[in-house]
């Protein structure tokens, strides 16, 4: 298995308990107001052509299409795409869904106004790379804004996450940003590829949601930060 293959398999095992803590009914509304909020902020006014890349069980393309965008949401994850899909075809106008590298998505240069991903910086292999690709989608003036935060400064090794049997030495080593102690490693890469006004904004609303109703098992409660780029 490639390092990529590992993640892929790692993902897919979890698709259902990370959909369903998504999903949980207590939090949920609560969640979509505080994300849109995000969202609107982070991006210009719309309707906007995005891509969501490592759109996961496809939240933030849920929330990014319930804005008016026409969204665009792909991952390698087959029990990912799954759930995604299943979420966008509950949806009028929903995202659509398909299988896509995050690192080298395949679509035309200038295809979109706006390349997202929440929780997906940190297990991207060679961001470098994938940054570059993704501002070449970009059509001038376009954006780039991520979501994450520093998860694991301690090493995945020391993370009470089960890792072990797929995110192994092979796996770290194609992964700098995993490790990251602090948020300015992420907004650097954005600076690397060329994008300018590069901005780290912490998300308080989402930290006291986290305060109020717990963090997902084996994570510390701790600030999230949406980075953004223009072309």
């Amino acid at each position: 298995m490639t390092a990529q293959d590992r993640i892929n398999a790692y993902w897919t095992g979890r698709a259902p308990s990370y959909d369903a803590y998504v999903q949980r009914p207590e939090r949920f509304a609560a969640d979509q107001r505080a994300w849109s909020e995000v969202w609107s902020r982070a991006l210009p006014r719309g309707p906007l052509d995005v891509l969501d890349v490592g759109t996961g069980t496809g939240q933030a393309a849920m929330v990014l299409a319930g804005l008016g965008h026409r969204v665009t949401g792909i991952d390698l994850s087959e029990g990912m795409l799954e759930r995604a899909r299943r979420h966008a075809a509950e949806m009028a106008n929903g995202p659509v869904i398909r299988r896509g590298d995050a690192v080298d998505p395949d679509f035309p240069p200038a295809s979109f106004d706006a390349v997202t991903s929440r929780y997906v910086m940190w297990t991207l292999r060679d961001p470098d790379v994938a940054v570059a690709n993704w501002v070449r989608l970009l059509r001038p003036g376009g954006t780039v804004a991520v979501v994450d935060s520093t998860w694991f400064p301690k090493g995945l090794d020391n993370a009470s996450e089960n890792f072990a049997d797929f995110y192994d030495d092979q796996v770290q080593a194609v992964l700098p940003l995993a490790t990251a102690s602090s948020i300015d490693a992420t907004a650097a890469v954005l600076e690397r590829a060329g994008l300018t006004d590069v901005t780290v904004t912490p998300l308080t609303t989402i930290y006291e949601l986290d305060r109020r109703f717990g963090v997902a098992p084996n994570h510390e409660h701790q600030m999230q930060f949406v980075v953004t780029g223009r072309i």
